[in-house]
């Protein structure tokens, strides 16, 4: 009898496969959308932060209106910048404003999906996607890094600049010490190991004469989650007619 893979031992869902947010700064989101974001809110940023459970710097902003809120830090800013975030805003690098009230062709991350969500998409170090134009119905088409274009509401908010820390991967880890740290702040396995190096009974591609799948990469239609390793299935095969 086999032993269960990594993609079904999370699927349960234990403690080993959950991320350690207590460790985390907090939950970086926008603003809540109330009366006050159809005018203008002004902040100042207090403090740029390093968090474990992200890969770009956090700014630690104080508003006006008594509230600190944590927003993830676009390039060329520094502490004591002014940002500002409504329908009012100024769109100028860090300012938070809806998709309707920022320029064509401008770089901007950090997208909320639904107006008031918070923020869901481009929050990656180095990220970013540009607004490429606005519709009659009041719709915003966006391209995003991928090269994907997506259709957003107007009202949606985002962050115009680019995220800071894109030459985070330039630098390596030198030692496999230093990446089992980095691995560990976000519970993630390490080192990665491969199917083939393992033993038969642990993997389906594993076996102990020499490092080679020995079967079809592609799983057969309908297997279960133990069997779904290797390429994706295509979902149909043959010309089309």
């Amino acid at each position: 009898m086999g032993k269960n893979l990594i993609q079904q031992r999370r699927g349960r869902g234990t403690l080993r496969f959950n991320a350690p947010s207590f460790n985390y700064i907090g939950k970086v989101k926008y603003r809540k959308y109330d009366d006050k974001e159809q005018e203008v809110v002004k902040g100042k940023i207090v403090d740029i932060v390093n968090c474990a459970g992200h890969s770009a710097p956090l700014l630690k902003v104080q508003f006006d209106t008594k509230e600190d809120c944590l927003f993830i830090a676009p390039e060329n800013v520094a502490v004591n910048d002014l940002i500002e975030s409504g329908t009012k805003a100024q769109p100028k690098n860090g300012n938070i404003l809806p998709l309707k009230n920022i320029p064509e062709g401008s770089f901007i991350y950090n997208l909320e999906l639904m107006p008031g969500d918070g923020g869901k998409l481009i929050r990656t170090a180095g990220s970013s996607a540009r607004l490429v134009s606005k519709l009659e119905s009041g719709e915003i088409i966006v391209k995003l890094p991928s090269k994907k274009n997506l259709t957003l509401n107007g009202d949606c908010r985002a962050t115009i600049g680019v995220i800071a820390g894109g030459g985070r991967k330039e630098k390596p880890f030198v030692k496999a010490g230093t990446k089992r740290f980095a691995f560990r702040a976000k519970n993630r396995f390490y080192p990665i190991v491969s199917g083939v190096s393992m033993n038969p009974i642990n993997h389906p591609f594993g076996c102990g004469r020499g490092r080679h799948k020995g079967r079809k990469t592609i799983p057969r239609k309908g297997a279960p989650p133990g069997a779904k390793v290797g390429l994706i299935r295509a979902r149909r095969t043959g010309h089309q007619r």
